[in-house]
């Protein structure tokens, strides 16, 4: 009965009911009887090209065994194996910018292992450094991948801002388009075009907004410490080698000139500029209700919640006066009655990583990386 109950919820039940139903109930959205259906919105990564791997990125991690290229560098596989892990760097750092990829997660079993796509300075701000994540937590035989989100800034390592939802599809089965919109006045993740969770630059969240130059990374690797179940479920390497496929790359924002004392941009004509454009600073109707549909139904956990974790809500989470016009739009209170809140308790079993660029081995010649300099900030 809680099973069919469960499934339910996936696809038919919304608002303030189903988000206490939610928080209560471990859902596994994977494996409904009839796929949901999230609404459209607008198709962001057709305003893109693509590049091939060697046009865009570079190896930082992991040998030709653990990084293939194929298709001409129009198809790259990051590998786990019981060598090593492996990933890649853009060979452009970005000072704002829309960064997204096509990418197809391993099958089977995959507990422990963790696929990561993010943006980050810690290897130039090794003490304040800015970060934002989108990791995916490997799971057991009867669970689905968990897709987790996270931002840091100004080195905010101490102050986790991890939301966790599952996915409306199997993102092993095919590939799904992961996207990450970064500009002075939002960072927004998006799954398929459809945003998951937005991040508003407010005076609230102050330095610890992501703002310097970043770079875009992604990597594939061994978290059996804490991605599956708080660690209960370390990497199994007789399901290995465990592949991560990606293909239309997509890198596109103001690229940053360490020589420059400002950052010279050449921006593309009005709306398709990231950084400026009209459509970018700002999600639209059709783009907040896709993002409201996600997270009533698909969302399992938020800080913004965890009195466990934080028993006084950090402040970019408290429900803003209708009179304050500097404030976070928290999307999950928007939603939700106040006893929401108290139904996380139970997650403070819950492990979380330390931010993946920690993950990365220190560069070294034969990664043919140098340490990059941004000059004062």
């Amino acid at each position: 009965m809680v099973l069919e109950n469960s499934l339910q919820t996936c696809s038919e039940v919304s608002g303030p009911l189903h988000s206490l139903i939610l928080l209560s109930i471990p859902v596994d959205c994977g494996h409904h009887k009839q796929p949901l259906r999230p609404p459209a919105t607008p198709n962001l990564t057709d305003q893109f090209s693509h590049l091939s791997f060697q046009e865009g990125y570079s190896v930082v991690w992991g040998g030709p065994n653990n990084v293939q290229q194929l298709d001409g560098g129009n198809l790259v596989k990051l590998i786990l194996d019981n060598s090593s892990g492996s990933g890649f760097i853009s060979q452009d750092d970005f000072y704002y910018g829309f960064f997204s990829a096509a990418i197809k997660l391993p099958a089977s079993y995959s507990a422990g292992v963790v696929v990561a796509f993010y943006t980050s300075n810690a290897e130039v701000f090794p003490h304040t450094h800015d970060e934002l994540d989108l990791e995916f937590l490997g799971h057991t035989k009867r669970k689905e991948w968990v897709l987790q989100t996270n931002v840091y800034g100004n080195g905010s390592v101490h102050m986790g801002r991890e939301e966790r939802f599952h996915l409306w599809f199997d993102p092993s089965a095919d590939f799904h388009e992961y996207s990450i919109l970064w500009n002075y006045n939002h960072a927004v993740f998006l799954v398929d075009n459809i945003p998951i969770r937005e991040i508003i630059h407010t005076q609230v969240m102050g330095l610890q907004y992501p703002s310097k130059p970043m770079s875009v990374y992604s990597t594939i690797w061994d978290g059996s410490d804490w991605a599956t179940e708080g660690g209960t479920y370390p990497v199994d390497y007789r399901f290995a080698p465990f592949v991560a496929s990606y293909t239309s790359l997509e890198l596109d924002g103001c690229v940053w000139n360490p020589t420059q004392s400002a950052p010279l941009c050449s921006y593309r004509p009005q709306p398709t500029n990231p950084i400026d454009g009209p459509q970018f600073k700002s999600l639209d109707p059709t783009q907040r209700a896709g993002m409201e549909w996600v997270r009533s139904r698909l969302m399992t956990y938020s800080y913004c919640h965890d009195s466990s974790r934080y028993p006084t809500a950090p402040p970019e989470c408290q429900r803003p006066s209708r009179s304050t016009e500097n404030h976070v739009y928290d999307h999950v209170f928007e939603q939700e009655e106040p006893l929401t809140r108290t139904q996380f308790a139970k997650y403070s079993r819950m492990k979380f990583s330390i931010p993946p660029s920690k993950r990365i081995p220190k560069p070294n010649q034969d990664m043919g990386l140098e340490r990059r300099a941004y000059g004062q900030w």
